[in-house]
Order: structure tokens, then sequence, then C-alpha cells
């Protein structure tokens, strides 16, 4: 008997945190709970989720990125009915599949010219892999170089060029010859890359977890410097990509030409996984380089019908709605009123990011009372603080943010790109609310700082 998801939604929905406490990841669904975000979401649509008793949440997490174009896009889901409605054939393997031809053709017009040659996979992840591979095979090189606190994602070789301790404690020792250097330090750039043994100079336009930008004379140079000895020029756009940014592309601020680029969240209209890595045609033959090695980088998902229908419809959503400059526009509203914010209050210490991926750096503030309080949560435990922040955002204006980096004081927000001016003044205005709170009940915030503090050690102590 055929499984019936409307019946099964309808009468298990709320059961998630039990089953994941069960069945998936226990110790999330304790971080969940403790910090209130253990919400039961029963509907998703554009920049709105509701949850199972009809309350609307403002989502500037986008899926970490994903919702560019809004949740459960009806052009998406139109693509995606289109294919099954067709029973094509999928998956193959052996033979050149029509769609994912097409919506290489697609990806193609909207590069740079000289970036012509796609490679289809399911993940951020996995284009990052794929990318370094390729930088290896092409330059017969074995050393990567990287930024200080950038994020590339979390398996192996993308663990490898990620500079949070966090993610890299207990999964080392990694790739080796994976070097960092601190954003805007050309000098170390060039001392490495003068070794001429590097394959790959690995960076975002946009840092996903600390939100720093490099300084405008930075990625020129750094791609002058790749020229002058060899190394291949890689901009990591999964998140950056799909007018995030305020362009289609973040190396486009710059009039950059990457060698590689990566994508993959937005990519996938937020249905099926869907990434992709697109490089120079040369680079890409230099893999795929005999008759025999026409496999020898392959994914058997990421060229399947669903996800590359998806990935085109994506791709018109965001010429057709107009995203791109909507999200520049979007992006110079909510600069300006966080900026006013920061003239307020004296815990923002900067408001900094590229387009509609912004965050908010808080810092120790000036009054006693305040500052007591900011001493002793930290002193509890340095993360504490951007989680009071948006815990007490979800929790009063049911507003969706995310902290930024571990053992930083920063939030950081992600608004898909179909919202609007009032949603962004909804966020801005929460965010004042929960900051005049921080300012005038020291003993609540504080106690729940401790109480969060607390949980965690509790945590450990049971680990």
């Amino acid at each position: 008997m055929p499984i019936d998801i409307k019946k099964l939604v309808s009468e298990r929905l709320g059961e998630n945190y039990s089953l994941h406490e069960r069945y998936v990841n226990s110790t999330l669904v304790k971080v969940l709970r403790t910090v209130g975000f253990d919400k039961v979401y029963a509907k998703a649509l554009g920049q709105y989720l509701w949850d199972k008793e009809g309350n609307r949440y403002l989502d500037y997490l986008s899926g970490y990125g994903v919702y560019n174009i809004g949740r459960n896009h009806p052009a998406v889901q139109k693509a995606i009915r289109d294919v099954l409605d067709l029973d094509l054939p999928n998956m193959v393997q052996l033979d050149c599949a029509f769609l994912s031809g097409v919506a290489a053709e697609e990806l193609v017009k909207r590069c740079p010219p000289h970036l012509n040659a796609v490679f289809f996979c399911n993940s951020g992840t996995e284009a990052v892999e794929g990318a370094l591979k390729f930088a290896k095979a092409a330059t017969g090189r074995s050393r990567l170089v990287y930024f200080d606190n950038a994020f590339h994602g979390l398996t192996l070789g993308s663990l490898s060029i990620n500079g949070a301790e966090s993610f890299r404690e207990g999964f080392e020792p990694l790739l080796p010859g994976c070097e960092k250097i601190k954003m805007n330090d050309i000098a170390a750039l060039e001392r490495l890359l003068a070794k001429r043994d590097v394959a790959a100079f690995v960076f975002e336009c946009c840092q996903g977890k600390m939100l720093d930008v490099p300084k405008d004379d930075f990625l020129p140079a750094a791609q002058a410097l790749c020229r002058k000895y060899g190394t291949l020029f890689i901009s990591d756009e999964v998140q950056t990509g799909f007018g995030r940014t305020g362009k289609m592309f973040g190396f486009q601020h710059w009039n950059l030409e990457p060698d590689i680029i990566t994508l993959a969240k937005t990519l996938s209209g937020g249905y099926v996984p869907c990434g992709a890595f697109v490089s120079r045609r040369e680079i890409y033959q230099k893999v795929f380089s005999r008759m025999d090695r026409c496999i020898v980088h392959s994914t058997t998902f990421g060229r399947n019908n669903l996800a590359m229908a998806a990935a085109m419809a994506t791709l018109h959503v965001l010429e057709d709605e107009n995203l791109v400059e909507r999200s520049r526009k979007l992006s110079e509203f909510l600069f300006a009123e966080l900026n006013k914010l920061k003239e307020k209050h004296d815990l923002i210490k900067e408001v900094r990011g590229k387009g509609l991926m912004i965050g908010i750096e808080f810092q120790e503030p000036s009054g006693f009372q305040a500052k007591m309080a900011w001493k002793t949560i930290h002193a509890a435990d340095k993360s504490l603080f951007p989680q009071i922040i948006v815990s007490n955002l979800l929790k009063k204006h049911r507003v969706l943010a995310q902290v930024a980096a571990h053992h930083h004081d920063i939030v950081k927000i992600l608004p898909p790109l179909v919202s609007t001016e009032e949603d962004a003044r909804c966020f801005v205005n929460g965010l004042d609310d929960v900051l005049n709170d921080c300012d005038r009940a020291i003993g609540p915030m504080v106690e729940f700082g401790l109480s969060l503090a607390k949980a965690k050690m509790s945590a450990k102590s049971a680990v």
C-alpha cells in the first residue's frame, strides 16, 4: 500500500523533536529546546513560516541562504511537477541527459564568458571538493591557500580549508598542504604563492561566518598574484551567489575573473539538492583528459532531472522578478536602518557584510549595569550574548536569525531576496526592542544567559 504523505503529516506533525531525539541528532534537539527554537513549522511561503498554531514568522535565515527566491515558489513547483508528469528517463548514467545539458547552458549564460564548463553535484561542500580536485589535476600542484575564518564546507577536503577551529575539532589530521592567511594580507599570500606549488587560492567574497569583506584592492591584487605564479583563483559563491550580495555573483563587485566558481544553496530552489562548479574549459579538460578518464570525477545524483528542473526554474525566477536588483535596493535600506540603530545602541559595534548577507557585531556597552551583565554573561560562556539576541528575536517578535560564528558576538541575517521594506522594518524594530531590553532588563537578560550556560554545561557533563 503506497504511503499517504498528507495523512501522515495530518496525523503526526508535532512529533518532530521526539522523532529526532530518538532516531537522528538528539544533541541538536537539546540545543533547540534550550534556546527556544523548538518550533513546529507547518507551512511556508516566500519569506514567511507558520507554526502549527498558525503564528507567522519572518524567516531571515533563509535555510542558510537556500531561499533567495523564497520558500515554495510556484514556478519551481511547476517545473518539478512537469518533469514528474513526463515520466522522463532519469540517471541512465551511460548517456547524456537532456535536462542537465540545458541546465548547464542556462547557467553558463549567466556567467562571464570564460566560465563555460559545468559540473553538477548535490551540495556546496561537494562543489568545493570538486573544485579542489580539478585545481590539483589542472596544475599538478598539491597545496591550497585560504582565508583565516573561512567556511567552505564540512566534508574532509572542504574542512581542510575551513578556518573555524570549532568545526575542525575531532577530525584532524586533515589534508596536508593547506595554509591560511589573514584577510587583506597580500604579502603573506605572495610569500606562499611564490613557491609555485600552490594549486589554488580559495576565497569567499563575503565570509559566511564572520561576515568580513576584503578591502577593495585586495582581491584584484590577489588575482594578479595568482596569474603571476600559476595558481588558480577560486571564488566560493555557494552563499554569495545568485543575487545574495546585490550582484549575480559576489566576485562581480570587483570585476574579477575567477578560474572556478562553486555554487549551491539557492540553485536548488529549496526543493531538490543541487550544486555545481563552473570552470574554464581548459581546466575541465585537464581532468577529463583521456577517454579512459571520462568519469574520473563523477556523482550519481548530480545531474538528476528534478534538480536540473529546479535549478533552471530558479534562474528564471531570479531574472523574471528582478531579484538581484531588488536585493541591492533592500540591502541599502537595511544597512541604513541598522546603522541608525548603531548610533542609538552602543552595544552595536559594527554592521557589515555585502548585499543581503549582513552581520551585526556587538561589543561591551558603556553603562555600568549593562557592562556588568555583559561581563557576567561572557564569563559564563563567550558564545551566549548573540544567542540571547536571536532567542529573544524569535520569542518576542517571531523573527528567525542566527548566531554567526562560535565565540564571536555576531548575529547574522540572510533575508530572502523577495522580502520587503516592511519586513526589514519588522526585523530592525524587533532588534531595537531586544536591545532596549538588554539595557533596561539586566536581571532577566543575565538570568536567561546563565540558564543557557547551565544547560550547555549539563550537556557536556552528560557526555
